[in-house]
């Protein structure tokens, strides 16, 4: 993906927008290149790897992962660029290097915030995909790691960085849709039964040991690796922290939201009977204080759009109404619903893709992180901003899990007068394993 491209792809046609700018020098001295390492490279992190490396003056020295297979995929993604990266395993090790600025985290959600801790902890700036933690005291830790070590930690939200959204959000905070105090979100998608998993050896290509690094140990199923942890609590965080949190993020953006007064759950796993545990089937409720709230609807298995798309959000104000179509494009409609104004970008997004559901778009918040490492730019969602958006979507899998509302501190998040529930603010670590700031 090549400069020129990246451009064509993912240009914004809304007048006010502006294109990334690439300067011919500053950044592009050899003594601004930016050398990153990236954590996981089976599937989503292959596609960081390649984006991040199709940037100017980027390069990837490192990837790091404990499947034999992922690492074959991680390097064939990197194959026509001029260094061939180097192969660590173990991150624990990979962060002791001292030839590289900054590590990108692909791998599942129980590595996060571990990941990015010894990271930050070792002088390197982090990029970590959301959720960027497993539970919401992770979200708490990594936020602390960001403030201490003085290391740059970008969550992967990507729609921070759209240009396109960029302008809406500041559109509705100058009022165009009136006081906008209602929020609505939605990710449909046609996933299939994982089925019951049995117990075999652990496949001769897999370092079932490292994979687990600080979640407690269990034995190897053969329907967990490579993507269905995300639907065992024990290392994910269902389809709240899977998909939820962009559009969820989106929602807060836009409202000028921090943490909520409420939240309560409701769902199952409704499609199938599998070893599937989060849920297939979910609608939370946020609640922030007595005027504005925000909803999220889930399915999992069941792609029926929604406004015509599988995943978006809409934000309601007594003036008007905008609409999200899943990616960076939007329309913004006046009280009668006329359209008044629009956004538009040239990709679509794609609730099935698992690697990237709007595609190129996605760049503008890697070169937003490349650009702040190298003291140009300021981050668009440090982790400490990001982990808010993470913790609603933490709260709704509490609520679900706990079978009540939960009513917080609207200071933190915290829940108030639930012990129950407050068991599931955090997990257990394998012995030794415990992330610690």
């Amino acid at each position: 993906m090549d400069r020129r491209n990246f451009i064509k792809n993912s240009s914004a046609v809304t007048a006010g927008v502006t294109i990334l700018n690439f300067p011919v020098f500053g950044k592009n001295a050899p003594s601004n290149k930016v050398v990153l390492a990236v954590m996981g490279v089976n599937s989503r992190g292959c596609y960081l790897a390649k984006s991040y490396a199709s940037l100017q003056n980027v390069e990837v020295a490192y990837i790091c992962d404990v499947e034999d297979g992922a690492i074959k995929n991680g390097l064939e993604a990197l194959k026509d660029v001029p260094r061939k990266p180097t192969v660590v395993k173990d991150i624990r090790k990979l962060v002791k290097q001292n030839d590289f600025d900054a590590l990108v985290v692909a791998a599942p959600d129980h590595w996060h915030t571990p990941a990015a801790v010894l990271g930050a902890q070792n002088g390197k700036h982090v990029y970590v995909e959301k959720p960027c933690g497993q539970n919401p005291h992770e979200g708490e830790l990594v936020s602390q790691a960001y403030l201490k070590y003085g290391r740059h930690i970008q969550m992967g939200n990507q729609r921070r960085s759209m240009p396109t959204l960029i302008e809406a959000a500041r559109l509705i905070k100058e009022g165009i849709i009136g006081k906008a105090y209602f929020a609505k979100a939605w990710y449909a998608n046609n996933r299939v039964s994982i089925g019951t998993g049995k117990v075999i050896p652990v496949p001769s290509t897999l370092d079932w040991d490292l994979w687990q690094g600080p979640a407690p140990r269990k034995e190897f199923k053969n329907n967990v690796v490579h993507y269905n942890w995300h639907w065992f609590w024990h290392w994910g965080t269902g389809e709240a922290c899977n998909n939820g949190t962009h559009e969820i993020d989106c929602c807060r953006w836009f409202l000028g939201l921090d943490y909520p007064t409420k939240v309560t759950s409701g769902g199952g796993r409704y499609a199938f009977k599998d070893d599937w545990e989060t849920t297939d089937t979910q609608v939370a409720s946020f609640e922030f204080g007595p005027d504005k709230a925000i909803t999220w609807e889930s399915r999992s298995c069941n792609n029926y759009p929604v406004e015509g798309e599988s995943r978006g959000f809409i934000i309601y104000g007594d003036g008007g109404t905008l609409v999200n179509d899943g990616g960076g494009g939007y329309k913004i409609f006046d009280t009668k619903n006329k359209l008044v104004k629009e956004g538009k970008t040239a990709v679509t997004a794609e609730a099935n893709n698992l690697v990237s559901s709007t595609g190129n778009l996605d760049l503008y918040h890697f070169q937003n992180f490349v650009d702040t490492v190298r003291g140009d730019a300021k981050l668009n969602s440090p982790v400490n901003e990001g982990s808010k958006s993470v913790l609603l979507c933490h709260l709704a899998n509490i609520a679900q899990r706990s079978g009540g509302v939960l009513h917080c501190d609207p200071s933190n998040g915290r829940i108030l007068n639930n012990p129950e529930a407050m068991k599931l603010w955090q997990r257990e670590y394998e012995k030794g394993w415990a992330p610690v700031v």
